[in-house]
């Protein structure tokens, strides 16, 4: 005899999706399908308010890739975004540092670099400078009494998780030391501890300066000197040294301050016209009398 299979029913459950349901559907923007823009959050940034006399809304835009790290001072029109400022970790190289470009220190000089380069483009670098020497204490711009208001943008994260000590908050730190008027709270800084609710100042300086770098160099050449040249290799070849990197992003932020200004990249590929270019008349008549005389010959020696 086969067993007694209980065929359990289901509830009553309405079909949503009828007709009605497809004939009213409406689908999402590209980018959000793509997962690329929170729409909602991008509303908050960009609309501007209409007392303002279409005066833009700029946004301290910060994205994180693989190898790479991205600040842009932009704004938005009806066209599309305009970026008035942008600086990239790749250009660190030039100012002295080589190598952990995607890392938190490396975060911090990014946005040092997009704030001084963008007042030096306002002609506001001289009036205000920041904080001249990066000591972990938290630094906000104030207003000058007789010139003009320090430039003000909100930070936009994009789709990072805002957690506390994510490196977003890192160039966050950067551009405020900068001289950039960014609302924020020390509360996502490094350093903060949220059960004590109490920022430090020497955690937060450890890692502008790299200092949990140094220590995880230090420990990794002891305990295994093998992985050590292999993990750490381009700070070997650059003769970086855990005692040297702190020095090493200190005189980074020297010549951040000392000369901001984007180097265009010089293009040393020549084009080679490859058209092929009419003939003058007198180079028409010579070709004529080369072939009458190639010609001739070729009779000569039949």
């Amino acid at each position: 005899l086969r067993p007694r299979v209980l065929q359990e029913t289901m509830p009553f459950v309405k079909v949503v999706k009828n007709k009605q349901y497809f004939k009213r559907y409406q689908v999402q923007y590209r980018r959000r399908r793509e997962g690329k823009t929170d729409f909602h959050r991008r509303k908050k940034l960009t609309c501007q308010d209409k007392n303002k006399y279409n005066s833009p809304k700029y946004r301290f835009v910060v994205r994180l890739t693989n190898k790479d790290v991205v600040c842009q001072i932009v704004y938005a029109k009806i066209v599309g975004d305009s970026i008035l400022c942008a600086a990239y970790s790749h250009e660190l190289p030039r100012y002295g540092l080589p190598v952990g470009l995607t890392n938190y220190a490396a975060c911090y000089a990014t946005g040092l670099l997009c704030a001084r380069r963008l007042l030096k483009q306002l002609s506001l670098d001289t009036q205000y400078e920041g904080k001249a020497k990066a000591d972990g204490e938290l630094f906000t711009v104030e207003e000058q009494v007789d010139g003009p208001r320090p430039f003000r943008a909100l930070l936009d994260v994009g789709l990072a998780r805002t957690t506390t000590g994510a490196r977003v908050f890192g160039a966050l730190r950067g551009a405020l030391d900068g001289g950039l008027n960014i609302p924020h709270s020390e509360k996502r800084f490094r350093g903060y501890d949220p059960e004590a609710k109490a920022y430090s100042a020497e955690d937060g300086r450890g890692y502008i300066f790299a200092d949990h770098v140094s220590e995880y160099m230090k420990s990794l050449s002891e305990e295994d000197p093998e992985r050590y040249q292999r993990v750490f290799s381009q700070y070997i070849k650059n003769n970086i040294t855990a005692d040297k990197l702190e020095e090493v992003i200190a005189k980074t932020h020297d010549a951040i301050r000392a000369n901001p200004e984007h180097v265009p990249k010089k293009n040393e590929k020549t084009k080679v016209d490859r058209r092929k270019r009419k003939l003058t008349l007198a180079q028409r008549k010579d070709r004529i009398k080369q072939k009458l005389a190639s010609k001739a010959k070729k009779d000569a020696q039949a």
